[in-house]
């Protein structure tokens, strides 16, 4: 039953309280009514005994505590969702902003998802193929997999974005529809261009659906954002059975809109001011992602965060690692040296790659390859140490040898151009090519029967 009230007991930034309300659901919706006759939408988020507290998705300017009507609608906050979202751009509360009109035709979703059953999930499978090297050969993504990238301010984390959703799809299963959710959370304005202008000149943005939220949006629709990209993957995938991948930028301008709200509500803060609540509410994103047994769509996501101060340590960094499976790391230092993507590998993982890798899904020599680029990386990490001691002159030979393999694997293999799609053939055929600069005998993480391979790029060397 719907129920309409007149009067509100306080104006708080994006919250409004009101008292002596009955009957009335958490996360419940409810209409706004200025005495300026402007309409605004908002949420129960507490309810204590008569009295609640709702969050308005707009600006509360302009309200008044004494002729502002409040519509209690007892509906939680839904999308209307059909196959006619392709392509189109909508803000961080589902409308359009693309001049394309509403969406009329399909199913009422409630933004907050529907829990996915432990049992009822299917372990992940199937290489997405980026088109980047460090990625796909190094910190492999794999279907319905979760794989956050880990950024800093001014770090090229944008560009990655854009080139990921120009160039992914899911090489072995080409006749599967493969399409992109993308979402800019508190994005600023050239930001947001940006992505909107390089889908257009790709020509795939016919195969995204955005949703933005500007910078100088209210707050709390930056807290709406996610959830309803996330519904609409859920959508696209569950029910129209197709493979989508959900870029999300930036996890830090969520949880930052997630703490401004928290301290309105004058809750007790956890680490640096965050709500308490902080890893579960990350963990009810994160884990909308998946496969499901019954059903033949997925949903991968890889959510983008920047860490303040380069601090991998930070709540948002921190608390993102135990829910999701691994990280990209992005390095300030290979960001000087120019290298884009500047991926730091030896501080990036991704836990499910030796499962959608090697024989039947990229190729049977990709394991070896990977954990020897890893291993001579490292190596090479503790040459240069040595090296600013002693000079590079007096290393030994095998030295040199990883010295000129560091500044050809950060040169040729790291280093790519923006538009650079490479396949995963010629990602390890490069890889190949660099490892041949090493010495045979320190090739230990490979496999004897590929050492015929490993031959023939010794000879092209």
């Amino acid at each position: 039953m719907k129920k309409s009230y007149i009067g509100l007991k306080t104006i708080d930034g994006p919250l409004i309280s009101l008292e002596a309300i009955e009957g009335v659901g958490y996360g419940e919706l409810i209409n706004i009514e200025t005495g300026d006759n402007e309409y605004k939408t908002g949420k129960v988020i507490k309810i204590e005994e008569e009295n609640i507290i709702a969050q308005v998705f707009e600006t509360t300017s302009g309200m008044s505590t004494e002729d502002t009507k409040i519509k209690f609608t007892g509906k939680p906050f839904t999308l209307k969702l059909s196959k006619d979202i392709m392509g189109r751009v909508f803000n961080g509360l589902g409308r359009p902003i693309d001049g394309g009109g509403d969406i009329y035709t399909g199913k009422s979703h409630n933004i907050n998802g529907r829990p996915i059953n432990p049992v009822a999930r299917q372990y992940p499978r199937n290489f997405i193929q980026t088109g980047i090297s460090s990625i796909d050969c190094l910190t492999t993504l794999i279907r319905g997999q979760k794989l956050p990238i880990f950024s800093g301010n001014g770090l090229s984390h944008n560009e990655l974005a854009a080139q990921i959703v120009k160039q992914a799809k899911i090489s072995s299963e080409s006749d599967k529809e493969f399409a992109i959710v993308f979402a800019s959370i508190g994005s600023k304005h050239d930001d947001a261009n940006f992505f909107i202008r390089s889908f257009e000149e790709s020509g795939v943005l016919d195969n995204v659906v955005m949703y933005i939220n500007y910078a100088d949006d209210p707050i709390a629709e930056r807290t709406t954002t996610p959830r309803c990209a996330l519904t609409a993957a859920e959508y696209l995938a569950f029910e129209e059975n197709m493979e989508i991948l959900v870029i999300m930028t930036d996890i830090t301008s969520y949880s930052e809109g997630l703490r401004q709200i928290s301290s309105a509500r004058e809750e007790v803060p956890s680490r640096k001011g965050y709500p308490g609540y902080l890893y579960s509410d990350l963990a009810s994103l994160y884990e909308r992602a998946g496969m499901l047994e019954d059903r033949d769509g997925s949903i991968t996501f890889l959510p983008i965060l920047t860490m303040p101060n380069d601090d991998i340590t930070h709540p948002i960094p921190d608390l993102t690692g135990y829910i999701t499976e691994g990280q990209i790391v992005l390095a300030r230092d290979l960001d000087t040296k120019d290298i884009y993507p500047p991926v730091d590998i030896l501080s990036s993982l991704s836990r499910l790659m030796k499962d959608g890798i090697g024989e039947g899904y990229t190729r049977e020599d990709h394991p070896d390859v990977s954990n020897q680029l890893f291993s001579s990386y490292s190596q090479v990490v503790e040459i240069r140490e040595l090296a600013q001691i002693i000079g590079e002159d007096d290393l030994s030979d095998s030295d040199k040898k990883y010295m000129k393999f560091g500044r050809e694997f950060e040169g040729r293999f790291l280093k790519q151009g923006h538009d650079e799609n490479r396949s995963i053939e010629e990602t390890l055929n490069l890889a190949w090519e660099i490892l041949a600069i090493l010495p045979e005998n320190e090739l230990d993480r490979i496999d004897p029967k590929l050492i015929d391979k490993y031959a023939h790029y010794k000879r092209k060397e």
